[in-house]
């Protein structure tokens, strides 16, 4: 399996291939604006290519609420964990346990349990996405919720790069931690001693037109002097 080609400059935060001659770079870039800027400069500013690609994922992602029945393939998945793990983590420790569920079977159960609580939301929790990742902190490291959430938000650029939406969620952890059949539920996704769920993320390819990006304020962002 070859990550980084996959990834290569398309909209991927993690690509980091070199172009080589004019037909490379066109290949490589598959087709789109980096590949016209690759080729105009004869690959010689592979770095501009990538930051642009980097940027431009970053800022495309969004989180989706609405997707298409179709599985995605593990091949695919096992990337977007390969990214995820590979993201910054205190001590190297990797304070983290993640289990995907795109077992049918398993979900009806995993939702059943969760409207158990009397939630009306437990319903469309996940938004009808094919797959769900449960992500677990080892609850005896005090940086595993920061660890956990840059391994997530690593996915979700990852997940974004490769054409699979995403949305992060906390309302099933809370959900399945207030459930009479939480013991079950827990027991089946098998995280190991003193790891305790703390996230979860809908994956699928997403369903009609991308979300429009609610406004952000920079006046939150302020330099010291």
């Amino acid at each position: 399996m070859n990550l980084f080609k996959t990834l290569a400059c398309g909209l991927s935060l993690v690509a980091a291939v070199a172009c080589g001659g004019d037909n490379d770079c066109k290949k490589e870039c598959n087709g789109g604006d980096c590949a016209t800027k690759c080729t105009k400069n004869e690959c010689m500013e592979k770095s501009e290519c990538k930051k642009n690609a980097a940027i431009e994922n970053i800022m495309s992602r969004r989180s989706i609420r609405n997707y298409k029945q179709q599985a995605v393939p593990r091949e695919v998945l096992n990337q977007i964990m390969e990214c995820g793990v590979n993201a910054p983590n205190a001590l190297n420790r990797q304070s983290w346990e993640v289990r995907i569920v795109d077992n049918p079977e398993l979900q009806a159960q995993i939702k059943e349990a969760m409207m158990a609580t009397g939630n009306e939301r437990a319903a469309g929790c996940f938004y009808n996405a094919p797959v769900w990742v449960f992500i677990a902190q080892d609850s005896a490291f005090p940086f595993a919720a920061y660890d956990c959430g840059l391994m997530a938000e690593n996915m979700m650029l990852a997940a974004n790069a490769m054409g699979v939406g995403s949305v992060c969620l906390g309302s099933p952890v809370f959900m399945i931690k207030e459930s009479p059949m939480k013991d079950a539920v827990l027991e089946k996704l098998g995280f190991s001693e003193g790891y305790e769920l703390c996230l979860c993320i809908s994956m699928g390819y997403p369903e009609g037109e991308t979300p429009e990006a609610k406004p952000r304020d920079l006046n939150k962002v302020k330099f010291v002097d």
